[in-house]
């Protein structure tokens, strides 16, 4: 309720509110609470299910009208280090791949509401296990630490990856990235986890530049910045913590140019590997 509420900027209450209403006025219960929150009742899922095809349908529709009027601009939302690192210089190339329309590009750590029509599609990063509905994975990056020479001259090169879990490590939002990757890496954290949590990877990417700490990253985002000594992988690891998907509405069918932006980033991924001899992910 809390996150429908903000989606749309009002109280839950009212959202509250406006499902007891929907409920009394159809007769049935649509949402039932348990141990794990509030689910969808039967008469509820068939509901949702309903209005939801209902809904995609008016915005396909829609999209259909939009670009009958000559509005050609392609929409992109994506997640804020990707985005800052990556796409924005390949820009020009995006516009050349679809071919017709200007692209406008917003860094968001969110979903877009494609039924309002603010996004033709998101690139979003997640666990590939818990993808979004109608996710298409993309790649998974090879996750690895680095730091700015400046750190390493004040606390030296850490000798081992146990060594890590002592030294100030900078977080995103949470210490979650950095405890899935120990894990992977079969690495037991002997005691709480330190380092600045800021909000996203582009920041956290800022920060190990100015000597913050060690943070986590891929190729994508520092191939260049290792290349010219600006940061310094630390040990020769291969481990990924989630990966990139490409998300859309389901309804714009008709609009091609989401395919031909598939393609394109996949043989730009491609491309980027060759270029700089760095594998940087495994392709779904």
């Amino acid at each position: 309720m809390r996150k429908a509420a903000s989606d749309i900027g009002i109280s839950h209450t009212v959202v509250s509110r406006h499902i007891q209403n929907l409920e009394a006025w159809i007769g049935w219960k649509l949402l039932t609470a348990g141990p794990r929150g509030v689910t969808l009742t039967p008469e509820g899922q068939s509901l949702f299910a309903t209005t939801t095809a209902a809904f995609q349908s008016i915005a396909g529709a829609a999209a259909q009208l939009r670009s009958k009027a000559g509005s050609d601009e392609f929409h992109i939302w994506c997640t804020p280090g990707l985005a800052t690192r990556w796409l924005i210089p390949r820009l020009e190339e995006v516009r050349e791949s679809i071919s017709s329309g200007e692209v406008l590009l917003r860094s968001a750590d969110h979903s877009p509401d494609f039924m309002r029509g603010e996004a033709d599609l998101m690139i979003g990063f997640g666990d590939f296990d818990n993808l979004p509905d109608r996710a298409v994975p993309l790649l998974l990056p090879r996750m690895f630490p680095v730091a700015s020479p400046k750190w390493l001259e004040r606390h030296g090169m850490p000798g081992s990856l146990e060594d890590l879990t002592r030294l100030p490590l900078i977080h995103e939002e949470s210490y979650a990235q950095w405890t899935d990757w120990f894990e992977q890496a079969g690495i037991e954290i002997q005691r709480p986890l330190t380092g600045p949590r800021l909000w996203d990877a582009s920041l956290g990417f800022d920060a190990a530049l100015a000597g913050q700490g060690v943070a986590l990253t891929s190729n994508l985002m520092v191939s260049r910045d290792i290349e010219n000594g600006r940061l310094v992988e630390l040990f020769a690891t291969d481990i990924r913590v989630g990966g990139y998907y490409l998300l859309t509405s389901g309804a714009n069918t008709q609009d091609d140019r989401v395919a031909r932006f598939h393609s394109w980033i996949e043989h730009a991924i491609e491309a980027f590997e060759q270029s700089t001899g760095r594998p940087v992910s495994a392709t779904q």
